[in-house]
């Protein structure tokens, strides 16, 4: 049970969200920037980075929307999969696994990312900006797993409610309904 009344139709994130609008519009600004903004990281792999992080902070609901995610953009499962559980038998290029190590290390600490951590991602290719982006999009992914545990928000009862999630989260970002959500409504 949430530690706060939020709409019970709202699991995890977007009940808090949505109880505070004010505060979620420049959470959702940044997070549509980082996560569907112009990248050379694909969508698919902006997604694993949050997956990671959230999977490492044990945060269910925002480990399997993001999973969800990354399965759609990548059109598999079997990548979000494997970084959950060994980034380095991951099927992701080397430089996709140093930035992985790099987002598991924020989630740790952000002084546990150390020079060779970032001299791995470069001589893989990774450049300045993708650096950044990955420790900036970990870093954001645990202030909301911070946000969705640390006020125990619940996790929707159909399991099939992340696959919708992640329909919504490709065809309209991270950014609110210009509905709303009523529509999720029992």
């Amino acid at each position: 049970m949430p530690h706060i009344a939020v709409e019970e139709h709202l699991p995890g994130i977007t009940g808090l969200l949505e109880y505070r609008k004010d505060t979620a519009q420049p959470i959702r600004e940044l997070t549509q920037i980082l996560l569907r903004g112009q990248s050379t990281l694909t969508e698919g792999e902006r997604e694993l980075i949050a997956t990671v992080t959230s999977n490492g902070n044990q945060c269910r609901f925002c480990t399997a929307a993001h999973t969800a995610a990354a399965d759609i953009f990548l059109d598999e499962n079997k990548t979000s999969s494997c970084v959950k559980t060994d980034i380095e038998s991951a099927p992701v290029s080397e430089k996709m696994k140093a930035l992985l190590v790099i987002a598991d290390k924020v989630r740790e600490s952000g002084k546990s990312v150390k020079p060779e951590h970032i001299a791995r991602a470069k001589a893989a290719g990774a450049t300045d900006l993708e650096i950044h982006d990955t420790v900036l999009i970990s870093a954001l992914f645990c202030l909301y797993n911070r946000y969705v545990d640390g006020l125990a928000t619940a996790l929707p009862d159909n399991p099939t409610f992340f696959g919708y999630l992640a329909e919504r989260l490709k065809n309209h970002g991270y950014m609110r309904l210009p509905q709303g959500y009523d529509h999720l409504k029992k």
